[in-house]
């Protein structure tokens, strides 16, 4: 069974950074994509922010976000991070972690989304 756990949100003041993580396990994921995304609230949709290839490590990033998040991984401990810097009240949001075969359609499998809130 495929799982991916997300962890590190929580409450932090604007400015801050913070990291999250995504434990993943139940296959290989070589030649996925693993991505982040996240919903802010009151949207219905989720916003892309980062993804980076599993085997590779190719990057890519939103324009929203490529100055202040940096999406790392762990091939050893399965795990992928977002770095994230100077955050913003607008970046309170539920942070998600999927991944997707690189050059598919859609991120099959999806984490429980880890909340993020920026305070004043």
């Amino acid at each position: 069974q495929v799982q991916l756990v997300e962890s590190g949100g929580g409450l932090v003041q604007a400015g801050a950074s913070l990291r999250l993580s995504c434990a993943a396990s139940g296959r290989s994921f070589s030649g996925y994509g693993m991505g982040w995304f996240r919903q802010a609230p009151g949207k219905k949709e989720r916003d892309f922010l980062a993804v980076i290839s599993w085997s590779g490590g190719s990057t890519y990033y939103a324009d929203s976000v490529k100055d202040r998040f940096t999406i790392s991984r762990d091939v050893a401990k399965k795990t992928v991070y977002l770095d994230m810097n100077r955050l913003e009240l607008d970046d309170t949001a539920i942070y998600y972690c999927a991944a997707g075969l690189v050059g598919g359609e859609l991120y099959e499998y999806w984490g429980q989304g880890t909340q993020v809130t920026v305070s004043s």
